[in-house]
């Protein structure tokens, strides 16, 4: 088959989003990113029923809300009383998943010049999350506490869409479950409804490049591992 501009376009969107741990002050504009969410709002939903909820963060709120969240991450008691709303990861590891969460973990420790007895230096990376990777822009995602599975797996294409349309205008992003601990402190800033909850957070902006942590690229399995083909 040959390629067309459309396709390698759009597979170049795909293949170099990555999750970006540095990012440039560099600023953009509201009807960017306004641009942006439109086109990830074409993401496909059960009946149409468009379950995302976004929460757009810039300049001194980004900041109050990082704050705030990090008072807590800091502070050995607080960080206690904070809980995830619900589990993302599963509750038992087992092969091959936990091999590769620990692969990806250790590598960017490495990357950073962390070893397994720098708690302190693991746990300042970490908190980094809270700071959205000093991206411009941070993005809160909540969704109505209605609805079930089917929308939480539409609230994923949507999350897609989002990452490969600032891919294709040269941005970069990271999803962070991280901030699900912190659904109280986010709730009360936000000022969410009670039958509101955080799905997620994601930083955007334009990579900084000369930091090492972007240099991460994680490992895929090739298709003849997770596909089969009934003929």
């Amino acid at each position: 088959m040959i390629s067309s501009p459309e396709q390698q376009a759009v597979d170049a969107a795909i293949t170099s989003r990555r999750s970006i741990r540095a990012f440039l002050p560099t600023p953009l504009a509201r009807e960017d990113i306004e641009q942006i969410l439109q086109v990830a709002a074409r993401a496909p939903s059960g009946t149409n029923v468009q379950p995302w909820r976004v929460h757009v963060l810039t300049g001194a709120a980004k900041e109050e809300l990082s704050s705030r969240i990090l008072e807590a991450y800091h502070d050995p008691l607080q960080a206690a009383t904070h809980t995830e709303p619900y589990a993302y990861y599963p509750r038992q590891w087992v092969s091959p998943y936990i091999d590769r969460r620990r692969k990806v973990g250790w590598d960017l420790y490495a990357l950073l010049g962390l070893t397994r007895e720098d708690k302190a230096g693991m746990a300042a990376q970490h908190g980094r999350n809270y700071a959205f990777f000093d991206a411009p822009v941070g993005l809160i995602f909540t969704i109505d506490n209605i609805m079930e599975q089917g929308s939480w797996l539409d609230y994923g294409m949507f999350l897609q869409n989002i990452m490969v349309a600032a891919r294709g205008r040269g941005l970069d992003t990271c999803p962070q479950a991280a901030f699900t601990q912190y659904h109280r402190i986010i709730s009360e800033y936000l000022r969410l409804p009670d039958n509101e909850t955080v799905v997620c957070g994601m930083a955007l902006g334009y990579a900084d490049l000369s930091k090492i942590e972007n240099t991460l690229v994680t490992e895929r399995v090739p298709v003849a591992e997770f596909v089969k083909f009934a003929e």
